[in-house]
C-alpha cells in the first residue's frame, strides 16, 4: 500500500494524513497509549514515508516530515509528538549516519506496511541534561559491542522495536561516546512503567540494556564528543515548531467558538473585554508558532546536520513551548470549570492544558535552554555589549531596529540566573524577527503581525522588570536563612549580593512533543 504513496505529489500526500487525522480527534480519542491497529492506520497513510530516503522506500522530504506533523498536532497533539519521536529523534540519526548496512537492515522495514517503531534512549535516571553523566557503557567485544545500562522517561518505552542508544567508554584514560541501533530482542527490556500525567498516547518508563549488537549497527558520529546527541535533540526542538503551530491553530479555533457560544447574560462571553484579551493573546500565540514554523520549513532541513541552526532552535523551542503552555491556560480560563473536565462535551482545556504542560521540560528544560542561547551570544561579543551584539546579529537585529528594542537592561555582568532570563529576552527579540519576515514572505494579515509584536515586546519587558526584582536583591532575601518566627518578613536592604554563579542544575530531558496551529482570524490593531 506504501508503494502507492510514493508517486503522489505533496499535495496529494497531505491530502491523504488530513483524511486519516481526524480519527484521532482529542475530544473523543481515548486518553490511553497508541493502540497498534491505529499506528497501522498511521503509518499506511505514510506518516513515515517523508522521514525515509527513497531508496529505502521513502519520499525523503523535509517540508512533508512538518507538515505531517503540523497536521496530527491539530487533531491530537500527543499523536503528533509520537510522530515526531519516530521520525525527527529516531529514525533522522539512521538515515544521517548509520552505515550503508545498517540502512538496508532497518529502514525499508519502516517503509513497508507492517508498522514498525522506533525510539531514541539517552536520559537515564540521575542524569538528565547533562549526559555527560550517562553510566551506560559500551565496550568493545569479539562480534561487536557490548552495551549496558538503565534509560528512563524514553517515549514509547515498552512499544518501539528499534532504538538508537547513546552509551559512553572511558577506557584508555579518554572518554568517548557512541551511538547503536539495537532491536528491542536483542536486550532491551521494560523494567518499569511510568504514568504520566499527559500525553496518555505515548508510554513511557524505565529501560534495562544488557545486549550485544553487531559492529556495523553503531552510528559513524563524532565519538570524543556530544555534538551527535545535541543534534538529535536539535531536530525535536525545531519540529515543536510544526507541533505548536498545529495545536495552536485547533485551540485558537476553539476558544472563539467557545467564547462565542457561551452566554452571560444577554451576550456571548466573546463580548467581555478580558475574554477578548485572552482570544487576543491566544491568536497571537498562535501567530508566533506559525511564524516559527514557516521558519522552519524554509531555512531549516531535518535532512541534513542541524548545529549551525543551535541559537535559532533553542529560540524556536523555548518561545514555541511557552506559547503552548500560556494559550492552554488561557482556554483553560475561558471555559471556566468546564475547562477542569476532561471529557467535556463543550471543550478540551482540561486535556490541553495537561498536554501541552511538559513541552517546557521535553528535549531539555526551557531554563537551561535559555542559559545556553545567552552563553552562545556571550561567546561571540567580541567587545560588544550584549544589546550592541543583538542589534547586529543577524537572528534579531531587524527587530531590533524595526521596533526600537532598548535591549540595554542585559549589559551588565550577568550571573547564572540573569543568563536564563537574558536568553528568554533573546528568543522573543528572535521571534519578533520571525513574525516580521513570515508577514512579508507570506503576504500575511498586518493586524495579526502587529498584535503578536506587540504581545512578544511585552514579554521582553516583564523579562526587564524580572532584571530589576534581581536587583532589588529578592533573590538574597529569599535564599536568607532565617528562623521561623522571623520568615515572613525578610529585610531587602540587609541582604547580601548574589555570586553570580554561572552553574545551572541539570533537569530531565524527556522526548519531544506536539502542537497545533491557529485559525488565520483577523486581529484588530
Amino acid at each position: 500500500m506504501t508503494n502507492d504513496l510514493l508517486s503522489l505529489s505533496t499535495n496529494e500526500f497531505i491530502a491523504g494524513i488530513e483524511a486519516v487525522a481526524p480519527r484521532f480527534d482529542s475530544a473523543t480519542y481515548p486518553q490511553q497509549n497508541l493502540p497498534s491497529d491505529d499506528w497501522t492506520l498511521l503509518t499506511r497513510a505514510g506518516v513515515l514515508l517523508p522521514a525515509l530516503p527513497r531508496e529505502y522506500g521513502g519520499r525523503d522530504s523535509h517540508v512533508e516530515m512538518c507538515r505531517v506533523v503540523e497536521i496530527l498536532s491539530e487533531w491530537n497533539l500527543a499523536v503528533g509528538t509520537y510522530a515526531t519521536i519516530v521520525t525527527g529523534l529516531a529514525l533522522r540519526p539512521i538515515v544521517l549516519w548509520a552505515s550503508e548496512e545498517a540502512k538496508q537492515e532497518v529502514l525499508p522495514m519502516f517503509a513497508g506496511g507492517e508498522p514498525m517503531i522506533a525510539g531514541f534512549a539517552s536520559t537515564e535516571p540521575g542524569c538528565g541534561s547533562a549526559m555527560s553523566g550517562m553510566t551506560t557503557t559500551f565496550e568493545e567485544v569479539d562480534g561487536g559491542y557490548q552495551i549496558r545500562g538503565r534509560k528512563h522517561w524514553q517515549a514509547l518505552s515498552a512499544t518501539a522495536h528499534w532504538w538508537v542508544v547513546s552509551a559512553k567508554n572511558d577506557d584508555h584514560g579518554r572518554r568517548e561516546y557512541g551511538y547503536f541501533i539495537v532491536n528491542r530482542s536483542e536486550g532491551f527490556r521494560t523494567a518499569e512503567r511510568y504514568e504520566p500525567l499527559g500525553l496518555k498516547v505515548i508510554d513511557y518508563g524505565v529501560n534495562d540494556i544488557d545486549t550485544v549488537v553487531p559492529r556495523h549497527r553503531r552510528i559513524h558520529a563524532e565519538a570524543g564528543k556530544l555534538s551527535a546527541v545535541v543534534d538529535i535533540f536539535l531536530s525535536g526542538r525545531a519540529m515543536i515548531a510544526a507541533v505548536a503551530c498545529g495545536f495552536l491553530r485547533r485551540i485558537s479555533r476553539e476558544a472563539h467558538a467557545y467564547a462565542d457560544a457561551r452566554r452571560i447574560g444577554p451576550a456571548p462571553l466573546s463580548a467581555i473585554r478580558f475574554a477578548r484579551y485572552r482570544l487576543a493573546a491566544i491568536d497571537s500565540s498562535y501567530t508566533i508558532c506559525e511564524a516559527l514554523n514557516h521558519r522552519l520549513q524554509t531555512r531549516l532541513d531535518l535532512k541534513a546536520d542541524l548545529t549551525r541552526a543551535f541559537p535559532a532552535i533553542q529560540a524556536i523551542k523555548t518561545v514555541a513551548t511557552e506559547r503552548m503552555v500560556s494559550s492552554a491556560n488561557h482556554y483553560q480560563q475561558l471555559t471556566g470549570g468546564e475547562g477542569y473536565r476532561c471529557g467535556s462535551p463543550t471543550n478540551i482545556a482540561g486535556q490541553a492544558f495537561l498536554d501541552t504542560r511538559v513541552f517546557t521540560i521535553f528535549d531539555g528544560t526551557n531554563d537551561l535552554l535559555s542559559q545556553q542561547l545567552t552563553e552562545y551570544c556571550l561567546a561571540r561579543l567580541a567587545g560588544q555589549s550584549l544589546s550592541g551584539f543583538l542589534a547586529s546579529w543577524p537572528l534579531t537585529a531587524p527587530a531590533v531596529s524595526t521596533h526600537h528594542l532598548n535591549l540595554s537592561f542585559l549589559d551588565p555582568e550577568l550571573g547564572q540566573e540573569h543568563m536564563v532570563l537574558a536568553g528568554r529576552a533573546i528568543a522573543y527579540a528572535f521571534a519578533i524577527a520571525q513574525v516580521m519576515r513570515w508577514a512579508t514572505e507570506t503576504d500575511a494579515d498586518v493586524g495579526r503581525a502587529r498584535a503578536a509584536i506587540e504581545f512578544l515586546k511585552a514579554d521582553i519587558a516583564c523579562v526587564a522588570v524580572e532584571f530589576g526584582l534581581l536587583a532589588a536583591g529578592v533573590l538574597d532575601a529569599a535564599s536568607t536563612t532565617t528562623s521561623p518566627e522571623h520568615a515572613s518578613s525578610p529585610r531587602l536592604e540587609n541582604t547580601t549580593p548574589s555570586s553570580g554563579s554561572r552553574s545551572q542544575s541539570a533537569s530531565p530531558a524527556v522526548p519531544p512533543g506536539g502542537v497545533f496551529a491557529a485559525s488565520g482570524r483577523r486581529l484588530s490593531p
